[in-house]
Order: structure tokens, then C-alpha cells, then sequence
């Protein structure tokens, strides 16, 4: 059974019977001196296939979409050559859009699984569903899925450990030599309630002098390969629960 819309053609798509899909949606954006700008589409997707081919096994056929490249950047990231924002407008008519059509081709639910920290979907999505009341759609953040400071010394904000270690064990060959991570230093709000309580976005070449937030130096491939195995049988865990739950049937 295919999962993966990169491989699906009409003749199975026709015959076969799906329970949801899954939407990864991540960001085009610098991740320090030694990950791609896409880092964020590369994980939430691979985390997404990882995990629908988990939850196939238990037979619940899931199809995880295209992800969606653009996100939401702070003040100072968008001044950084390539980095694009997604204003919510923008990002509100794509998911709008994604609903509309699985919604018409009778598909009625949607888990997005986020891998970027600037997206925020909760207003989106109350919006959509008031169109779509027979709808579901479920957002999660895939790297807060599992305990980081379990796995990394220190997981790090952006481009930092956890994503550096994800990249190692995913994609090994687009992750540039240790000899040139920066340590991913970054400063904090004067006003200390910012820093706790209080927020305000990140004014991020202010924050951040290699766009960095948390040192990647001490990842490792198995570091990520352990964080994946811990994420993804949590998402597939969801995948196979959320295909077998009724709409209408949810509390208790």
C-alpha cells in the first residue's frame, strides 16, 4: 500500500480506501552555517513517511501530502537572502484550499505535522472547521512529541542538536562537516518577563549571529535515529487512533 503521494499513481489511488492524510508542513529558511534552508519540509516529511508506514502495519492506510515549504518568520529572518514568509492569510488559503478538496473527494480528516516553531495553525483551523464542520484536523509539533533532553545534551531552538542529528540520520549527505557549525549562541530579552511569560517575536539577526539557536556539535546520526524511533511510534500511535475514532463519538 502506498503512503507516499510521490509514488502514488491513479491506478491504486482508485482502488484503494485511505483513512486520513497527513499534511507535513515546515519553512524555507537558513538553519545555522551547516543544514539546508529546507531542513524543515525534509524532517516533518520524512517524520510523516516514518510514521504512516508504522501505522500501515497496524492497517490504517494513511497518505502523507507534499509538504508545504513556506512559514512564518521572525522580524530580522526575512531580512536573510532566501528566507520567505508565509503571511497567515497566505498559510489560512492553502490549508483552506488542502480541506476543501480531500473534503469534496470525501476524506475528512487531517493531521498536519509541523516542524516549524514560527507556525501557529490553532486560529486557522478554527476558522476552516466553522466551513467544514465534518472535518477534523489535527496540528502537532513533531519535535516537542518526546522528551529532547533525553536523547540530546542539549536539543537547541534551531539547527541545534535535535535537527542536527535528525538530518545526520535522514539525510547524512546534506549535513556539512562539524569544522563548520557555528555554536548556535544566542541572547536573550532584557526584559526578563519576555523570556518567561511574556512574548514578543525574536528580532532574529539581533538573537542570532549565525542564525542558529542551541550548538549542534555534539550530534550524532544514532542520537537522531533514537529520536525518530521515540517520534514516530508516538505519531503512528496517533495515526492508527485518530483513523478509528468517530467524529462524533470523541469525549468521555
Amino acid at each position: 500500500m502506498t503512503i507516499d503521494i510521490d509514488f502514488l499513481s491513479w491506478s491504486e489511488a482508485r482502488t484503494t480506501v485511505y483513512d486520513l492524510a497527513v499534511l507535513p508542513w515546515g519553512a524555507t529558511e537558513p538553519h545555522n552555517y551547516h543544514l539546508p534552508y529546507t531542513t524543515d519540509n525534509l524532517l516533518s516529511r520524512s517524520v510523516s513517511l516514518e510514521a504512516a508506514k508504522k501505522a500501515s502495519e497496524q492497517g490504517v492506510n494513511s497518505m502523507v501530502l507534499p509538504a508545504i515549504p513556506f512559514g512564518s518568520q521572525n522580524p530580522g529572518q526575512t531580512d536573510l537572502l532566501f528566507c520567505i514568509h508565509a503571511r497567515q492569510e497566505t498559510q489560512k488559503a492553502i490549508l483552506t484550499d488542502i480541506v476543501a478538496s480531500l473534503h469534496r473527494q470525501g476524506l475528512h480528516k487531517l493531521l498536519i505535522l509541523n516542524g516549524h516553531g514560527g507556525n501557529n495553525f490553532r486560529t486557522l483551523i478554527r476558522d476552516i472547521l466553522v466551513d467544514y464542520p465534518g472535518f477534523m484536523i489535527v496540528v502537532s509539533d513533531w519535535y516537542k512529541l518526546a522528551d529532547g533532553t533525553k536523547y540530546f545534551a542539549e536539543p537547541g531552538d534551531h539547527a541545534g542538536e535535535l535537527e542536527t542529528a535528525m538530518m545526520m540520520h535522514f539525510f547524512p549527505e546534506r549535513v556539512k562537516d562539524k569544522s563548520v557549525f557555528g555554536k548556535g549562541e544566542s541572547k536573550k530579552f532584557i526584559i526578563d518577563s519576555l523570556n518567561n511569560g511574556f512574548w514578543t517575536p525574536r528580532h532574529w539577526t539581533q538573537v542570532s549571529s549565525d542564525t542558529g539557536i542551541g550548538n549542534p556539535i555534539h550530534a550524532t546520526p544514532e542520537k537522531g535515529r533514537s529520536f525518530t524511533e521515540a517520534v514516530t511510534g508516538i505519531v503512528a500511535q496517533f495515526i492508527v487512533d485518530f483513523a478509528r475514532a468517530d467524529p462524533n463519538d470523541m469525549y468521555r
